[in-house]
């Protein structure tokens, strides 16, 4: 059928034409949200799994609806190259301009902007990525100490502060939180905290790789009190058949139950493959009822695509020793496996090896589980190493 018309259109938090089995989880993230705004003790809520399960598009979504409803929301990707800081000042100073809306800044909006020129000012020299300038005079001692942990209670206290000045709330979601330094993360926690405890209408909505939620614990003890965690995992068999169904349903296309059934078989229900599969599946039917044929078709190019793409970039990312490592991990399968058992295969020591483990959490690559063990972070990673590294002396 003709590609212009595909519905489906994977990419790297693209929305899917149909956001399915998530409702659910969509509907306690605003009542967290509306609750906060109503000056009500809410959590804030953490997402988090494995590549491809659709975090950051749950992120988004949540996002834009909280904006229709007059919620102030600052979007953050935590880079494995930047400081929180830098992300954080030019992302407040845009949430205090919306915050202004064109009107004389009163008592708490003013005191925000001092908080923020005093932030900026004291952790220049520290964080030399901050890259925000502010034409506002800071107040003497708020939030300018240079200590990044002090001066974000301060800060984040004083939008807090600002916010319910407008009657309304402030929601930092940000993605790929594994990503944020302990030291950068603890001072989060801790600013989170403080607001809390004082009920002031900011919180924060986040995602990241299922290590998140032993490096929160391990920045601050009190991290699993603070937080409300959601795993997002792989769809149910209903959900993702309505994913795939819904979109050419309103192309006036039908999906053949067996066709759906093979592509849940292939994807395991993963969101991102359930795109990748559709939209290959649709430009190799031949007419308006995308067959069993189609999708076993189909599977060959969708398959080629995310060993180009998907798995491959991250392949790429590897030394020698890591991409090792890795083969050895899919030489016992899916996993999750003890590190022994990855070490034996790999005729090696657990302390040996002990090093490039940790090196490849670092990376997002794998991540260790409450148990010891140690998993793919991405779906299916381990059918692509015995692809592209038939053997382990391939390596």
């Amino acid at each position: 059928m003709d590609p212009r018309n595909n519905p489906f259109a994977p990419g790297a938090g693209t929305p899917p034409p149909e956001l399915s089995g998530r409702d659910d989880l969509i509907e306690r993230a605003a009542i967290a949200i509306d609750r906060i705004r109503l000056r009500n003790p809410a959590r804030s809520l953490i997402l988090h799994g494995l590549r491809g399960v659709g975090k950051t598009v749950l992120l988004n979504h949540i996002r834009i609806e909280a904006e229709s409803r007059g919620i102030t929301t600052i979007r953050l990707e935590a880079p494995e190259a930047r400081s929180l800081p830098s992300l954080l000042a030019p992302n407040l100073r845009m949430a205090l301009l919306r915050l202004s809306r064109g009107e004389a800044r009163k008592l708490a909006l003013q005191r925000a902007w001092q908080a923020l020129a005093g932030f900026v000012g004291s952790l220049k020299v520290t964080y030399q990525d901050i890259e925000v300038s502010l034409d506002v005079e800071p107040e003497l001692g708020l939030a300018d100490t240079g200590d990044f942990e002090l001066d974000l209670v301060d800060l984040l206290t004083a939008v807090g502060e600002a916010a319910a000045e407008q009657k309304t709330a402030i929601v930092i979601v940000l993605d790929e939180l594994q990503y944020v330094p302990k030291e950068q993360l603890a001072a989060l926690i801790r600013a989170l905290h403080s607001i809390s405890q004082d009920v002031l209408p900011i919180t924060m909505l986040a995602a990241g790789l299922p290590q998140i939620i032993r490096l929160l614990g391990d920045a601050k003890s009190y991290a699993e009190r603070l937080f409300e965690f959601a795993r997002i995992d792989r769809l149910e068999y209903q959900p993702a058949s309505n994913a795939l169904s819904k979109p050419v349903e309103r192309e006036g296309v039908v999906f053949d139950k067996q066709a759906i059934e093979e592509v849940y078989q292939q994807t395991q229900g993963y969101p991102y493959f359930l795109q990748e599969w559709g939209k290959h599946s649709w430009n190799l039917a031949e007419n308006s009822l995308i067959t069993l044929d189609d999708v076993r078709q189909a599977a060959g190019y969708a398959q080629a695509e995310l060993d180009a793409s998907f798995f491959q970039m991250r392949f790429d990312r590897l030394t020698k020793k890591e991409k090792t490592y890795l083969r050895a991990m899919a030489e016992l399968g899916a996993g999750p496996h003890r590190s022994g058992e990855v070490a034996n295969v790999l005729g090696q020591k657990v302390t040996s090896v002990a090093k490039l483990r940790k090196d490849m959490i670092g990376k997002g690559v794998i991540y260790g589980s409450e148990h010891g063990e140690t998993a793919f972070t991405v779906p299916l990673f381990d059918d692509f190493m015995k692809r592209i590294m038939p053997t382990l002396e391939d390596s």
